[in-house]
């Protein structure tokens, strides 16, 4: 075990441990250390006490004194001295035209050193600014590029809530918040209602996340079949109450259908939702499987016409002008077998007139002549 105590700089920030040095400290005190920026004042906000070895960073820097009124002056004085550096810094940063946006200006303790925080959408070359800013202030410049939840913490405001922003009061370390962490809560995921001044997820989600997790475990989720204590009946739940420990549920009958609401210790859930699916999604394929064999099962409605009905067809004959019509009937007849070929009768004269052309009735007419 070490004796530490823990200092916050400015109004907001990370607690740091340092070594109180068997001096008279108490919280809300004002004490002189040293830290990696050069000389600094802070604030005692954790009184001397015995925190584990592997909790304490090394090496533990001692706190050199106790913050006197020259101290407490020489503070105040830099932080006039502040407002008027971000002026200049400002107006240095119009003139390059740089694409980033001023946050805050701060000296350290003895005057060795300027910050200057901003944000930027992307890098910035910012070393011609540097030259200028050293030109003016005589000491040395730091410019360092924050994100949108520093610049929150630095500005400070009022959240929805209408307290104090989180972590500009007391919030020492930004922690992860998932939108999964909004959904285990029940909460709308309207982007406006569950996002914080900075845009970015509330930081307050996190606060409740283990009490909720504690309780969600003690309800059965939404759709999960469930039997009643002291009843015969099942049903669905519709919806729970997290912070009630209570569940809705719909409960199906013969002859109707009831929604009824019961303590979450006298529900025992039968069937989880996800298991439910994948039964309904059993089933569903053996449905289709079903419909798909049946169809392989029936004949086609577009069967080929029967042999009855092609030999009830009649005959198509030709037009009997010029020679395409006789010529397609010589062709399809050279293609029957000599012995299926119907045998040949011979016409009246009559008859082949009616399909010969006018040359055809004048050589049967000669023909005629000669022989009488």
């Amino acid at each position: 075990m070490t004796k530490v105590i823990g200092i916050r700089f400015r109004n907001n920030g990370k607690v740091y441990y340092f070594d109180p040095q068997d001096l008279p400290l108490k919280s809300g005190g004002k004490v002189i250390v040293e830290t990696t920026r050069g000389m600094e004042c802070g604030s005692v906000v954790l009184s001397p006490r015995e925190v584990a070895d592997e909790r304490v960073p090394q090496p533990l820097r001692p706190v050199i004194r106790v913050a006197t009124e020259e101290d407490l002056e020489r503070e105040r004085s830099n932080r006039e001295k502040e407002a008027e550096a971000y002026r200049i810094c400002q107006q240095k940063i119009l003139e390059r035209g740089l694409d980033m946006k001023l946050i805050k200006a701060e000296f350290t303790f003895d005057n060795k050193k300027v910050l200057f925080y901003f944000t930027a959408d992307g890098r910035v070359d910012f070393r011609e600014l540097v030259k200028d800013l050293a030109s003016v202030f005589k000491t040395r410049i730091e410019l360092r590029q924050i994100g949108v939840r520093d610049e929150t913490r630095l500005l400070g405001g009022i959240g929805i809530c209408g307290r104090p922003l989180c972590c500009s009061t007391f919030l020492s370390d930004f922690s992860s918040v998932s939108i999964k962490m909004a959904k285990e809560q029940n909460l709308s995921l309207n982007p406006t209602k569950i996002s914080g001044t900075c845009g970015r997820l509330m930081c307050c989600l996190k606060n409740e996340q283990e009490t909720y997790e504690y309780l969600n475990k003690r309800l059965p989720g939404v759709g999960d079949i469930v039997s009643i204590a002291d009843r015969e009946e099942t049903g669905e739940v519709q919806t729970v109450n997290v912070l009630r420990q209570t569940a809705r549920v719909l409960i199906e009958t013969e002859d109707d259908k009831e929604i009824e609401e019961f303590p979450a210790d006298q529900l025992e859930v039968v069937m989880t939702r996800r298991k439910k699916n994948k039964e309904r999604a059993k089933e569903r394929e053996k449905e289709r499987e079903r419909v798909k064999a049946e169809k392989e099962a029936v004949p086609s409605e577009k069967a080929k016409p029967s042999e009855e009905k092609l030999q009830d067809k009649p005959e198509t004959k030709g037009s009997g002008r010029g020679r395409g019509g006789h010529g397609k009937n010589r062709d399809a007849a050279k293609n029957v077998p000599a012995d299926e070929r119907p045998a040949e009768t011979e016409k009246p004269a009559g008859q082949s007139g009616e399909r010969s052309g006018s040359r055809s009735r004048r050589r049967n007419r000669r023909k005629k002549e000669q022989s009488e």
